[in-house]
């Protein structure tokens, strides 16, 4: 006979279980990979661009899956590293992986692309790491630059498909202007770019936009599989999927932290001016400085009325960065109709109402950091424009002016309904 209390833990064992196959509606292309039993990788030489988010949705590695199914003889190193123990923007070191003894080769150290060296006995780079949406992440720039080195080298390039966290609908931002293609804007697309990063691969790798961290190199296309998913749909956010989040980089532990990086991200570039919940538990989810009264702040965002956001006074102390162990003030926003909500032009309506209120200008307090600021931006005319008079209604035409444009290109390249 069982005891009590073993019986009590197999029943929540298995309402657990039948809870995770309930929910969890859509695969992954990990999982699809699997099902097909690893068609385009029997027989080959494995190379795999992934860090802790490329997991199934019983959150087993797509390294482990790989090593035990395949040659999987290489492992890839995005910023943060394999194994995600590297802060933003540390050096990633090449070397060797400690669970599994495979060579680890570094795209976030010496060089950001991978090199012929780096390439050789390897027929199939696959690619599983987790999107988060906005165009200044740097994964995709990393998945470009590989793929740039494969089409060169006649490799095939696999991607292994996930979900848009931010859903495949939002598109915001304008295109990225000639002379401003970096890490962080190494495509011609919008920073919200409304697709899965198979469909983003794709599309890069059909219309010749993957042209470099410099954007003046000639477009190379290699051989590209992108493994979709299944039972996902262009309305769903991350949360709507049933699959498990695993952070893909250290400021991005929640689904809706995706969502919210694109609000506040290009304010994190300036110095000296917002804590953006970076060093608390809410990070790219508010506002705040020691000098704000957050009430005032509340009651000027409200008068805008923003589509589709709601906005709170808050108050807290960050454990660590430039605002540690102060008590600071500001707003967090919350989504009342995400659909209307104008993500990226969140920060730009706080910025508006804090010059308002106190003519706090983040591009003289900030001096060195206008020209990152304008790298995420894709084009300096925004911050030249904002500056003058700190009004989004001066910049709101530019920044919306080639979603139509590029929404008719996108659809072409559509995977999921």
């Amino acid at each position: 006979m069982l005891s009590r209390n073993l019986l009590r833990y197999f029943l929540c064992a298995a309402a657990l279980a039948i809870s995770v196959a309930t929910f969890a509606r859509v695969k992954p292309g990990i999982e699809v990979l699997r099902e097909r039993d690893f068609e385009g990788l029997k027989g080959k030489r494995v190379g795999l661009l992934t860090n802790p988010s490329g997991v199934d949705s019983q959150m087993r590695s797509t390294i482990d899956i790989l090593r035990e199914n395949v040659n999987l003889v290489a492992l890839f190193a995005p910023e943060h590293g394999v194994r995600g123990d590297i802060w933003a923007g540390g050096k990633v070191e090449s070397g060797k992986d400690d669970a599994t003894g495979l060579p680890v080769h570094s795209l976030y150290g010496a060089t950001r692309q991978a090199t012929p060296e780096m390439m050789k006995g390897i027929d199939v780079l696959v690619y599983d790491i987790q999107d988060v949406g906005s165009r200044s992440y740097t994964f995709i720039s990393c998945l470009g630059l590989a793929m740039r080195t494969c089409a060169s080298l006649g490799i095939t390039v696999m991607v292994l498909d996930r979900p848009n966290p931010l859903g495949g609908l939002k598109m915001e931002g304008n295109l990225v202007r000639k002379g401003f293609h970096s890490y962080v804007s190494q495509y011609r697309i919008p920073y919200i770019y409304g697709l899965t990063v198979g469909e983003l691969a794709v599309m890069i790798n059909e219309e010749g936009l993957n042209c470099g961290q410099k954007g003046d190199q000639l477009p190379l296309k290699c051989n590209l599989i992108v493994i979709p998913m299944e039972g996902w749909h262009r309305s769903m956010t991350y949360e709507q999927t049933g699959l498990p989040w695993v952070m893909p980089s250290p400021n991005i532990p929640y689904p809706r932290s995706a969502i919210c990086y694109p609000c506040a991200g290009l304010v994190g570039e300036f110095n000296n001016y917002l804590n953006i919940g970076i060093g608390y538990t809410i990070p790219f989810d508010a506002f705040a400085a020691e000098w704000i009264d957050a009430e005032a702040l509340k009651e000027r965002l409200d008068s805008y009325r923003v589509p589709g956001v709601a906005w709170r006074a808050v108050h807290y102390t960050p454990f660590y960065g430039s605002s540690a162990k102060k008590l600071i003030h500001g707003v967090q926003y919350y989504f009342t109709d995400y659909e209307a909500a104008p993500l990226t032009l969140i920060q730009f309506y706080v910025m508006q109402a804090v010059y308002e209120l106190y003519k706090k200008n983040p591009f003289e307090l900030s001096e060195g950091r206008v020209g990152m600021f304008n790298k995420v931006c894709g084009t300096d005319f925004v911050s030249k424009e904002f500056s003058k008079r700190f009004k989004v209604d001066d910049i709101l035409p530019y920044w919306n002016a080639d979603i139509p444009a590029f929404r008719s290109l996108a659809q072409k390249y559509w995977i999921y309904n």
